[in-house]
């Protein structure tokens, strides 16, 4: 699949240099950029599907792997994770020439979303959005389960032993250095000081002590932002996409249209880890109808 190397200015500052794996699906019609949830690749169960689904009523739809996710480089730079991740996707989808596109995730997909249209709105027509992770508990879960395990490893072994993290362990390096072996130099050329005091940062961006609705993006920002956008409405029994997270997003996004999910409740309490996106390909009718209304 094709990677590129893409220049991405990170938080409007620094310059950095990424090869990013990402494929188009669809020949033509309304362009979508669809981002997977966690550090999840495009492979994962749903995701691929969705596209194709989406394909089927007529539009194109870019799926990638974000930075620290599947194929594409890692990335330590940036004051969020999430941001720099969307900084990426808005370089990508202007060299691939798509720009705009609606702007379309769930779970941490959903974020990156979110970042994109606020951060970057030249490129984007349209965001729809869901099972946004919010809440305390939610949230202290996330930010712990994307950084913690790097921070104890760089403090007790340097980068040698964040590179070894096992893979049964969460917030382990071994997909993106198996799938992209230059990424294991990218991470041991880190000095450990830093990447801890980066760590640090992107995880401080989950601490729930204010009221912003989404980590990394102010409600302010949020409320300026112009674009047509759809909140699909989280599961009352998900603890980590709380029912409230959603409600919240809709409220404080203009215009925004709150609508139910095309699965039940329990969607993601009950589904597989490796399934957690199965059902994601049922949400391309809603999407490409409100779509079709809207944008």
């Amino acid at each position: 699949m094709p990677t590129e190397k893409i220049a991405v200015r990170i938080d409007g500052d620094k310059l950095e240099e990424l090869s990013l794996c990402y494929e188009v699906i669809g020949e033509a019609g309304r362009t979508w950029a669809l981002t997977p949830g966690g550090r999840f690749s495009k492979e994962y169960p749903g995701v691929r599907e969705l596209a194709v689904a989406l394909a089927e009523l007529g539009n194109r739809v870019l799926i990638y792997d974000r930075p620290n996710t599947g194929d594409s480089d890692v990335c330590f730079t940036g004051s969020t994770e999430s941001g720099m991740q969307a900084d990426a996707l808005a370089a990508l989808l202007t060299h691939l020439n798509l720009a705009p596109a609606v702007i379309i995730g769930g779970s941490g997909g959903a974020r990156v979303s979110l970042l994109t249209a606020a951060r970057h709105p030249d490129v984007t027509s349209g965001l729809a959005a869901w099972m946004i992770s919010g809440g305390t508990f939610g949230l202290m879960v996330v930010g712990t389960g994307y950084c913690a395990e790097s921070i104890r490893a760089a403090w007790t072994g340097g980068m040698e032993a964040v590179a070894g993290i096992p893979q049964s362990v969460q917030g382990n390096w071994r997909e993106v250095i198996e799938r992209n072996p230059a990424n294991r130099d990218k991470l041991l050329a880190q000095d450990p000081k830093e990447f801890i005091a980066t760590m640090d940062r992107w995880l401080l961006a989950y601490c729930p002590c204010g009221d912003d609705v989404v980590p990394g993006l102010p409600d302010a920002a949020a409320r300026a932002m112009d674009v047509p956008a759809l909140v699909f409405r989280s599961g009352e029994s998900d603890p980590f996409h709380t029912r409230k997270t959603s409600e919240d997003l809709a409220r404080v996004l203009p215009g925004a249209q709150l609508v139910e999910p095309p699965w039940d409740d329990r969607e993601w309490v009950d589904s597989q880890i490796g399934r957690r996106f199965a059902n994601w390909p049922r949400l391309a009718p809603v999407l490409n109808e409100w779509a079709g209304k809207t944008l």
